[in-house]
């Protein structure tokens, strides 16, 4: 389902997911960006999972992702970037999302959210739906909510969608490697194809690293 048609539908938040459009010519199950983005550490082969709540691939994706993290090295460094396509209810999603980041509730809520949004159909686009969903689920409410209209949210909200817009994220889950490749399981054939084609172009970084 392309960008339009998902936006049509998200009144339900049960939308459905496509791969990105633009970058150059599809070549083996990835794109290369054109520009290349810079990446927070620099260090480090950052990837960047693209996604929204309302979307079931980025869920179904989610377990899978989360066990290949844990096996990656000290030198790949995994981000979630939640897109939102000048959507309210995607930013509504997106404020949710940093919002238990920063206070460290992430790990606890991530997955609580998919399953809330798309099959309780909560609505968490909205501070009351948040306000009320959160009751038992945190340490600190008040903290939460507090952190929820904070500016420093205000401004994570900005920069992901201003690095969504950069690499030309048109759907979801898209998957960024260090600024300079995109991939997406529709490109790579499903999902465990989109992390081996991940795993590929990590691996010819860290040899263009060692070279250079």
């Amino acid at each position: 389902m392309n960008r339009r048609t998902a936006l049509k539908q998200l009144a339900a938040l049960g939308v459905l997911s496509s791969p990105i459009a633009g970058a150059l010519a599809q070549q083996g199950g990835y794109t290369v960006l054109n520009p290349a983005q810079p990446t927070d550490d620099p260090a480090r082969i950052e990837v960047i999972k693209f996604f929204h709540y309302g979307c079931p691939h980025c869920s179904n994706l989610a377990p899978l992702l989360h066990l290949w993290a844990k096996e990656q090295p000290a030198d790949v460094l995994l981000r979630h970037v939640p897109v939102m396509w000048n959507n309210p209810q995607l930013e509504g999603l997106a404020r949710l999302y940093y919002t238990a980041e920063v206070s460290g509730d992430i790990e606890a809520l991530h997955d609580k959210v998919f399953v809330a949004v798309q099959q309780q159909k909560v609505p968490l686009h909205t501070e009351a739906g948040v306000r009320g969903w959160i009751a038992g689920k945190v340490a600190d409410e008040k903290r939460f909510m507090d952190t929820y209209k904070s500016f420093g949210v205000q401004s994570m909200l900005q920069r992901g969608d201003q690095l969504s817009r950069a690499m030309r994220v048109n759907g979801v889950p898209t998957l960024a490697v260090d600024g300079k490749y995109i991939t997406s399981s529709s490109m790579a054939g499903g999902h465990e194809g989109a992390l081996r084609v991940v795993d590929q172009l990590i691996a010819r970084i860290r040899s263009e690293r060692r070279k250079g």
